[in-house]
């Protein structure tokens, strides 16, 4: 990933709040042409140097299949938004976006034995039902439960670099900063509120 070293970020437990919060990545492998998935990830920090990513897809998704013992990336984005010129109250500028993300790359290893992929699968509904006050838990037929693991494939990728972009107008001066930073709050967007929040962040360290 391109990164100015103004928006650079290289601490590992930033990287890793920010995979927890932004769980839903991109996976990305190459085969006769590039392939991609959508997918819910699992972060545990303790697994490896770095981390390791767990999740799972369809087995008739045909990724697996060939990104099973290959190189990955997985990419995390997080708030994005346009950025006005207007905002800077300058001459000679234009507009541009900023945004947050992390790519993770590592090693696809499949997961093989039904057990760990119905935890993977335990963990990310855990996961995102946790803040929801009564948490939904599978209480049907576990021979039907049986046959949708038997549909899924899990996977683990242990983190060996991680890349962290917080791209918010930091090459500016304060004053500029600051007007954008008033131009997100009037639009009402909530990504545009994010933006806004974390360009304040950066402001006041």
């Amino acid at each position: 990933m391109y990164t100015p070293a103004s928006f650079a970020v290289d601490d590992l437990p930033t990287h890793h709040d920010f995979i927890d919060h932004h769980g839903f990545a991109t996976l990305i492998s190459q085969s006769d042409e590039p392939l991609a998935s959508h997918l819910p990830f699992l972060l545990d920090r303790q697994a490896a140097p770095q981390g390791r990513l767990r999740s799972h897809m369809a087995r008739a998704n045909p990724q697996w299949k060939s990104a099973d013992g290959s190189r990955v990336l997985v990419i995390f984005n997080g708030p994005h938004a346009y950025i006005s010129p207007r905002w800077y109250a300058a001459e000679n500028v234009v507009p541009t976006w900023n945004y947050v993300a992390v790519h993770v790359y590592g090693t696809l290893r499949l997961v093989d034995d039904g057990a760990t992929v119905s935890r993977i699968v335990d963990e990310t509904v855990a996961r995102y039902e946790a803040d929801s006050p009564q948490p939904w838990r599978y209480a049907g037929d576990a021979d039907f439960l049986d046959r949708l693991l038997q549909m899924i494939v899990g996977f683990e990728i242990d983190i060996d670099r991680i890349e962290g972009k917080w791209k918010l107008s930091q090459n500016h001066p304060v004053e500029r900063r600051e007007g954008v930073i008033r131009g997100l709050r009037e639009i009402g967007d909530p990504a545009a509120d994010d933006i806004a929040r974390l360009m304040q962040e950066t402001l006041d360290r």
